[in-house]
């Protein structure tokens, strides 16, 4: 596969694109997505050119050829790591899926790992590892012989862990956070895995965390039902998700894409999923998990024990 293009790689195309920029930046969106047009008609082959005339054809009002821009990319790149996908349910141009395209968790994560740190923590007030760690002592004072830390990034969470496991691994979609996590020296083994697919056969754990996970993940179940799967009998199953807003349509309720590009999940849809699985929930509490957009956006920060006889 070939790498994404932050330029177009022909130099009067980028210009025409840089210019573009500058008329979007200034609102006007209609004349920019018209310039990058012409751009493309130098560079067709050009997905991340494609993408910005999707976002600003939309800026424009123009979902409908903000949707022919979406689909271009689609044509040009299948895995989808600009999330193109997702960009149409959300103008209502596709059906809402029930995960995200795993080749744009990975890009997405890629892109941002050597900023991530600094940029959730100092500028978004990110917490959630805190919280968590709060949960699990409450619910389980002590240590765990094995702890697998799920969608671990960068390692926040396993630096709040670390005391607590005698044995802590760490399983990520992205290569660059995993090298960031290494760095950090906190796990006794990284992996790189899509947790859409994961297959573990390692010997069973006494905690599971998955901090700031289900945002990327959309339907519960299937990650859910894995997740029992890994535990040994009480094993704890420790994890947030963004909060669905009453009153905010989500189709069945159970979740909802939002224009982040993340998934918010129902209180009730969760309590359901765990039921279905064998946890009894030990807490759930609400919390304001990170700033997005300099607003608030509530979590839910949960705790659950996995029955002996599951």
């Amino acid at each position: 596969m070939k790498p994404l293009q932050a330029s177009s790689g022909d130099l009067n195309a980028d210009r025409r694109a840089d210019y573009a920029e500058m008329l979007h930046a200034f609102g006007d969106h209609a004349a920019a997505a018209e310039l990058l047009l012409g751009a493309l008609e130098l560079a067709p082959q050009w997905a991340t050119g494609w993408f910005r005339v999707g976002e600003m054809q939309e800026a424009a009002g123009a979902p409908d050829l903000a949707a022919q821009a979406w689909r271009t990319v689609l044509k040009l790149d299948s895995a989808d790591r600009l999330g193109a996908a997702l960009k149409l349910q959300l103008i209502g141009k596709a059906p809402v899926a029930a995960a995200p395209p795993s080749a744009f968790v990975e890009t997405l994560f890629d892109h941002y790992a050597e900023s991530f740190d600094q940029s959730l923590v100092d500028k978004l007030g990110y917490r959630l590892p805190e919280f968590l760690d709060q949960a699990i002592r409450a619910a389980r004072p002590g240590r765990f012989p094995l702890v697998l830390d799920l969608g671990c990034g960068t390692g926040l969470m396993g630096q709040r862990l670390r005391p607590i496991a005698d044995r802590l691994e760490g399983y990520d979609i992205s290569a660059s956070m995993l090298r960031k996590a290494r760095a950090k020296g906190v796990y006794d083994l990284l992996v790189k895995a899509d947790l859409q697919d994961l297959a573990y056969a390692g010997r069973k754990a006494d905690l599971v965390t998955m901090a700031d996970v289900f945002i990327y993940v959309g339907a519960l179940e299937a990650v859910v039902r894995t997740v029992a799967g890994m535990l040994a009998g009480d094993g704890l199953f420790a994890f947030s998700a963004e909060k669905l807003a009453a009153g905010e349509l989500a189709g069945s309720g159970d979740f909802a894409l939002q224009p982040s590009r993340r998934y918010a999940h129902s209180q009730s849809y969760i309590r359901r999923v765990l039921a279905a699985n064998g946890f009894s929930i030990l807490s759930l509490e609400t919390s304001v998990i990170r700033q997005d957009r300099h607003q608030p956006v509530e979590g839910l920060v949960v705790v659950a024990s996995l029955s002996s006889n599951t």
